[in-house]
C-alpha cells in the first residue's frame, strides 16, 4: 500500500502599480516588449530598488497565512541561464524568505466525503517574475513585459495525499488572496501559477523520490496531473523500476505528465546575497500598515455565515466566494434587521434574491460578482425591496418588477413603487368586488368547481381551477391583490 506526499509551490502576481525592483508599468496585456527598462532587461551598471508596496503585500499574504516575519530580510542571485531572464539571474529569496512556518486550513466536499485538513506553509517568498516565451513552430518569441513582476511564492510542506486535496488548497488559496485584494487569481493570465511536488513510498516509510510537476495552470489540472503522476509512479515500483527525480510538464491534450529535465537541487543555483539591495528591516509603523489589512479570510467567513445567518451550506458557499459579494449581503442585511425584520427572515430572503435574480442580472448585464460594489440595486436598495415584500406592501412578482426599474431607473424602490402605484391591494372589500366580477364571468368554472368535492379523485383538478380563479382576481385588480386575500375571498364565494 503506498502512501502519497503532495506539496505545492504557488506563485502569485502582485497587484502593484509597478514591477518589484523598477520603475515599469506592471499590466497584462499590454504591448509586447513595451514595459521594460534598463533595470528589467539586466543593462550593465544599472542599480535595483525594492517596491515596497510589493514588500507589504507579500507580508500580508503571509500573516494571513500564520506566517511569522523575520526581523531581517534580504535578497540573492539565483543563477540560472534561460533567454526569459536578460540578467542570467533572478534576485529571489533562498535564506531569510519573508514569512515562515505558517499554515493554512482547507475544507471542502471531495468525492468520498468532507475533505478537512491543515497544510504547513514552509515559506513566503518575494521575487521578480521572468519574461514570456511563446512557441511558434520552429520559432520562439520573447515578451519581457513580465520580466521583473512582483512575484510572492508560497510554498508548502508535503502534507497533501491527494489531487483533490491539492485542488481544493488552491481554490482557497486563491479565494484568500482575492479577498486580500494582493492578486486577482486569474489562473489563465498566469497571474497564480502552480507547481507540484509528488512522491510515493509505501506507508510508513516516509518520502519517496520526488517528481516537480509544471504547466499546472488551472486547479482542475493541478488534481488531474497529480492523480496521473500517482498512478504512473505506483506503476513504476509495481514493475520493479524506480522513480526517478525529475520534473515533468503536465501534457493537458493527452492528460499526462511528459518528461521535462532532471530535478535541480539548491545548489545548481549558486545562491548568493544580492549585493545591489540592502537587507530590509522592518519597522513598527510598516508592520503596523500589514496587520491593518488583514481581513476575515473565506473559510472563516464561510463558517460564520452559516452559524450567524442559519445560512445553509451552500448559501454560504456561493456568497463567500467574493469578498465584495459577502460584503454586500452583510450590509444589506444589516439594513434589513435595522428595518424590523428577524435576522433570520432578512438573511434568508436577501440570500435568495443574491444567488438567484441578481446573480442573474449581473450576469446578463456582463458585470462580475466582484463589481457588485458599483451595482445600481445597492444593498440599502435591496433592504428597502426585501422589507416591503416581507410587510406585504409588495408582491413578490412586483418587487421583482421593481428591481428591474431601480436599475433602469437608478431611482429607490418605494419611490418607484408610489409613482407607479404598485402598492398591494389589502383591501378585503375591493377585492372582494373583483372576486365577485371574476365568478360572475366565469360560471362555468365555478359550477364546475362547486361539483368537485375536497380531498376527492378530482382533488388535483379542483386545485387547478380554484388557482385559475385566484389568478382572475389578481388580474382584475392589475397584479395589486394580496394573494393571500385572493385566495380567502374566492374560497369563501365557492362555499356559498
Amino acid at each position: 500500500m503506498y502512501q502519497s506526499f503532495i506539496g505545492l509551490e504557488v506563485h502569485i502576481h502582485l497587484l502593484t502599480k509597478t514591477k518589484v525592483f523598477c520603475a515599469c508599468r506592471s499590466a497584462f496585456g499590454d504591448e509586447p516588449n513595451t514595459n521594460v527598462c534598463p533595470v528589467c532587461m539586466g543593462y550593465p551598471g544599472v542599480l535595483p530598488a525594492l517596491n515596497i508596496e510589493a514588500m507589504r503585500m507579500g507580508c500580508i499574504v503571509a500573516r494571513s497565512l500564520s506566517c511569522t516575519i523575520p526581523r531581517e530580510t534580504w535578497f540573492e542571485r539565483k543563477q540560472y541561464f534561460y533567454p526569459d531572464m536578460t540578467k542570467n539571474y533572478q534576485i529571489s529569496q533562498f535564506a531569510s524568505p519573508l514569512g515562515r512556518d505558517g499554515w493554512i486550513e482547507i475544507e471542502g466536499r471531495g468525492r468520498e466525503g468532507l475533505i478537512k485538513k491543515r497544510v504547513r506553509v514552509k515559506e513566503c517568498h518575494l521575487e521578480e517574475d521572468a519574461g514570456k516565451m511563446i512557441h511558434t513552430g520552429t520559432v520562439s518569441l520573447l515578451d519581457y513585459n513580465r520580466a521583473g513582476v512582483s512575484l510572492l511564492e508560497i510554498v508548502t510542506e508535503p502534507d497533501m495525499e491527494t489531487g483533490e486535496e491539492a485542488e481544493l488548497f488552491i481554490q482557497q488559496l486563491r479565494r484568500l488572496v482575492r479577498y486580500l485584494g494582493v492578486c486577482d487569481g486569474n489562473m489563465e493570465e498566469g497571474s497564480l501559477r502552480a507547481d507540484a511536488n509528488v512522491s510515493i513510498n509505501l506507508s510508513g516509510r516516509g518520502l519517496g523520490k520526488k517528481v516537480e510537476i509544471k504547466n499546472l495552470n488551472s486547479s482542475r489540472f493541478v488534481r488531474l496531473g497529480l492523480e496521473y503522476e500517482i498512478k504512473r509512479q505506483g506503476r513504476l515500483l509495481d514493475e520493479g523500476g524506480e522513480v526517478v527525480q525529475e520534473t515533468r510538464l503536465w501534457n493537458e491534450n493527452r492528460d499526462r505528465t511528459e518528461p521535462m529535465r532532471s530535478k535541480e537541487n539548491a545548489q545548481d543555483y549558486r545562491y548568493f546575497p544580492e549585493p545591489d539591495l540592502p537587507v530590509f528591516t522592518p519597522d513598527e509603523a510598516f508592520l503596523k500598515t500589514v496587520e491593518n489589512a488583514l481581513v476575515e479570510l473565506p473559510l472563516a467567513r464561510f463558517k460564520r455565515f452559516m452559524a450567524e445567518y442559519g445560512l445553509n451550506e451552500e448559501q454560504a458557499g456561493q456568497l463567500c466566494d467574493e469578498k465584495a459579494f459577502a460584503d454586500y449581503f452583510e450590509e444589506a442585511a444589516a439594513v434589513a434587521v435595522g428595518a424590523g425584520l428577524a435576522k433570520g427572515d432578512a438573511s434568508g430572503r436577501i440570500a435568495n434574491w443574491l444567488l438567484g435574480d441578481i446573480r442573474h442580472i449581473l450576469g446578463r448585464e456582463g458585470m462580475a460578482l466582484s463589481a457588485i460594489a458599483s451595482f445600481s440595486l445597492n444593498p440599502r436598495r435591496l433592504a428597502s425591496l426585501v422589507a416591503m415584500t416581507a410587510s406585504g406592501k409588495i408582491s413578490g412578482k412586483t418587487a421583482k418588477q421593481t428591481a428591474e426599474a431601480v436599475i433602469r431607473e437608478d431611482k429607490d424602490p418605494d419611490l418607484i413603487v408610489r409613482e407607479k402605484g404598485w402598492e398591494q391591494l389589502c383591501d378585503p372589500a375591493l377585492i372582494a368586488r373583483a372576486a365577485q366580477a371574476a365568478f360572475a364571468a366565469e360560471a362555468d368554472t365555478v359550477h364546475e368547481l362547486r361539483l368537485l368535492a375536497s380531498g376527492g379523485p378530482k382533488e388535483k383538478r379542483r386545485r387547478a381551477l380554484t388557482a385559475y380563479l385566484v389568478g382572475k382576481v389578481l388580474a382584475a385588480t392589475g397584479g395589486r391583490a394580496d394573494p393571500k386575500i385572493a385566495g380567502e375571498e374566492v374560497a369563501s364565494l365557492l362555499r356559498r
